[in-house]
């Protein structure tokens, strides 16, 4: 839009030096008159001639006529095309934002929402971005990513972002007071969301506990484990972050939950083979927030969360089998 508005401003600056320096070489007149001549000519007033034209100077003023009333014309329709064109876009965004369900909020756009960002769309989650600030607004915008520009406070732009159909949210902003404030409100307007945020003084993990979150994360502590889990065991390390990056090997770890009409409901592990019909490997399996490593006469149940690793493919027969659609593999 400034590109716009500098053009509109140059171009009949333009016009107007290109119309009087004209006369003035073609006519001989003084500044004052060329000057004018060219303003009555542009804005086509329909006053008379300053002083008699020969027929170049008329030529010229045909000329001068044609590129005054183009640039109206166009110059006009320029900023209304612009207007509508950001105000159909952002119409469109709305409807679709209103249109989705199961969607991921990310509130925040700096380096860690970013990388949060990345992750998701990797995982073909649909995810909605809330971020206050112009500037990095701006470049989501031109990532043609979904995004509101807004306070993740405020009730009213969480509502927008579709809290209320949304699966989770990433709290990602740097000020943990905001982030605290974010998740009591995303919890008073969705019991059910799975809230994950971000806190960058491990003392207020407790605080955002009661606030609400199910998960509170310490970049810099888990950046300090990463790196001296890199010292103690480097293979491991490197083939999980290639593993859960999605660096080249398609491999995934997943966790996919057995839902009521699954087959797999009441049968062992070993009774349901699920290596030899998906090709998928359990890691390890959680039933009501305790972790264990399933055997083969471990009996599935439902609302079990099975932690797995396969391919795209195999940990989508899986999916079918566990009877839940989880809407991203």
């Amino acid at each position: 839009m400034n590109r716009r508005v500098l053009a509109l401003i140059f171009i009949p600056f333009f016009l107007f030096v290109f119309g009087t320096v004209g006369y003035m070489l073609i006519e001989g007149w003084s500044l004052f008159d060329a000057f004018y001549m060219t303003a009555i000519t542009l804005t086509t007033v329909g006053f008379g001639e300053v002083n008699t034209l020969t027929t170049s100077g008329r030529i010229f003023t045909v000329t001068l006529l044609v590129a005054g009333v183009t640039f109206i014309a166009y110059g006009l329709e320029y900023l209304l095309t612009a207007n509508l064109g950001d105000t159909w876009r952002k119409r469109r965004m709305m409807q679709t934002i209103e249109n989705m369900k199961d969607h991921v909020i990310v509130c925040g756009y700096g380096r860690v929402g970013q990388s949060a960002i990345a992750s998701l769309i990797n995982s073909k989650r649909q995810v909605v971005v809330v971020e206050k600030d112009a500037e990095r607004t701006a470049v989501l915008d031109e990532a043609g990513m979904l995004f509101l520009q807004g306070d993740a406070t405020k009730d009213e732009v969480l509502q927008q972002a579709g809290i209320d159909r949304a699966w989770g949210m990433l709290v990602c902003t740097g000020d943990d007071s905001r982030n605290l404030f974010i998740v009591l409100s995303a919890r008073a307007l969705n019991s059910k969301l799975y809230i994950v945020t971000r806190s960058v003084d491990a003392d207020n993990e407790p605080k955002m506990r009661r606030a609400g979150a199910n998960r509170v994360v310490s970049p810099y502590q888990i950046g300090g484990q990463h790196m001296a889990n890199i010292i103690i065991r480097p293979y491991v390390t490197d083939f999980f972050d290639v593993v859960t990056l999605d660096g080249g090997i398609e491999l995934w770890v997943e966790e996919l939950a057995i839902g009521e009409t699954s087959p797999l409901v009441g049968k062992t592990v070993g009774d349901a083979n699920i290596r030899q019909e998906t090709g998928v490997s359990i890691i390890a399996m959680m039933r009501e927030g305790h972790s264990s490593i399933p055997v083969a006469h471990t009996v599935l149940q439902t609302d079990d969360e099975l932690i797995v690793i396969g391919t795209r493919e195999q940990l989508a027969k899986l999916e079918k089998l566990t009877g839940l659609d989880m809407g991203h593999l």
